[in-house]
């Protein structure tokens, strides 16, 4: 760890869990010396992110903060707009919808109409992290993503790739959907799709069935073209 990032961010969040902080009380939560503090606060109001209401009030963070919180927000604003095209699908076709994005090096699940499904055999499983070279959604996102994204999170996740890998993503991206990588005792597999605006990936989305009861090439023939045009009315919604 950059130490003074960390220390940074330390002072950042001793502020943001109070309307104000003096430097005796940053200095006694964050265990950091007061000089130290000192400097810090300075700099943040410096970069605009606080500013000093007085010597007995102490500092205070700005409206500045919460433009580090943009990326959140739209993902909140891609879940509102999701939600209703999701649950009309679920009532048409039956089957489960997943809607995900990817944080930290994995693929989280934003929303679900698992509870809405009656061919659901799972929970609704929100927050869960599946990995992305493997999962359904992290493959749909690598295949449709930008090059430059693309080579970012493979590094991140310590992949190289190599021409296997290169020709999933081509494949996928000609037939237009993803499927999980999965081990032959997987009861469950998915079908995932790409929320997106030209190379930009906003989200993905999985439709979640049951092995036995449909094969690959017939998920791909009866639900890829619905996925597709429900991936792209989401993201029609999401960009307004």
């Amino acid at each position: 760890m950059i130490e003074p990032v960390g220390r940074s961010f330390a002072v950042m969040e001793a502020l943001s869990r109070r309307p104000h902080g003096t430097v005796a009380v940053l200095a006694a939560e964050t265990g950091l010396p007061r000089p130290t503090v000192v400097r810090l606060l300075q700099t943040l109001v410096e970069l605009g992110y606080a500013t000093r209401v007085s010597r007995d009030i102490g500092y205070r963070l700005t409206d500045k903060v919460l433009g580090l919180a943009q990326g959140i927000r739209f993902v909140d604003h891609l879940v509102d707009a999701a939600a209703p095209h999701m649950s009309q699908f679920t009532r048409e076709y039956g089957w489960p919808l997943y809607l995900g994005t990817i944080s930290d090096r994995a693929m989280t699940i934003r929303h679900s109409t698992a509870a809405e499904s009656p061919m659901s055999f799972e929970r609704a499983a929100l927050q869960r992290r599946s990995p992305v070279l493997s999962s359904a959604l992290g493959r749909a996102w690598l295949a449709f993503c930008s090059a430059d994204e693309r080579r970012s999170v493979l590094r991140d996740i310590g992949v190289r790739p190599d021409g296997k890998l290169v020709a999933d993503f081509e494949r996928i991206r000609r037939e237009g959907y993803a499927f999980t990588i999965l081990p032959r005792s997987g009861r469950l597999q998915g079908i995932g799709v790409a929320i997106r605006k030209g190379e930009r990936v906003m989200g993905c989305l999985s439709m979640r069935f049951i092995r036995s009861a449909l094969t690959e090439e017939e998920a791909g023939k009866r639900y890829g073209a619905p996925l597709n045009k429900l991936a792209a009315a989401i993201a029609m919604d999401a960009d307004r």
